[in-house]
């Protein structure tokens, strides 16, 4: 799709259009569901800018790819439009997100407690990657409990946020770089 302007002016009064055409408040929910799913794929393309070549990026890549797919769905009042083709994530994607998590997690050692977030600056990017997928998630949750949303979109980005958990723990371990386990400093 080729794009011949950038700005329209049909925003101005804080009102888009989604697919079909309805004009929406950009403070709705669903605007807020596919905003912060668009959030986590720029935040996923900082953690690929970071990356070297190979498996591990081309994964963030794919993710982001599904992710345009998982916006096309929110961005769809299904009780109004039927949802396009681009509006369905590929067949097999959950699948291939719990294959990775389960590849990653046969590579690490159990470790008991909880992690604090951090570690490398690559193992960071990750960790604000998973915390806006979560943030993600409690959106699309408020968006299903108004409007209709494929039960596929909200099982992806649930698995994804436990992915971008262990992929973070992955580089982290591969830097030889310990991780931090929270310790109660409480009373």
């Amino acid at each position: 799709m080729k794009i011949t302007k950038v700005y329209t002016r049909g925003g101005d009064m804080g009102k888009t259009s989604l697919v079909g055409g309805q004009r929406v408040s950009k403070a709705s929910e669903r605007l807020e569901a596919y905003g912060t799913v668009d959030e986590l794929s720029s935040h996923l393309g900082l953690l690929a800018s970071q990356l070297p070549d190979g498996d591990d990026k081309a994964v963030i890549i794919r993710i982001q790819n599904c992710l345009f797919n998982v916006c096309t769905n929110l961005a769809t009042d299904q009780e109004q439009t039927t949802l396009s083709p681009s509006a369905y994530l590929p067949d097999g994607e959950i699948e291939f997100v719990e294959q990775k998590i389960d590849e990653i997690m046969k590579l690490l050692p159990e470790k008991q407690g909880f992690v604090l977030p951090g570690g490398t600056k690559e193992a960071s990017q990750a960790h604000v990657c998973r915390t806006v997928c979560r943030r993600a998630e409690r959106r699309i949750v408020a968006l299903s409990e108004v409007a209709v949303i494929s039960p596929e979109v909200l099982q992806y980005v649930n698995r994804l946020s436990d992915y971008l958990f262990v992929f973070a723990k992955k580089i982290n371990f591969n830097a030889h770089h310990s991780e931090i386990i929270w310790q109660n400093v409480g009373r």
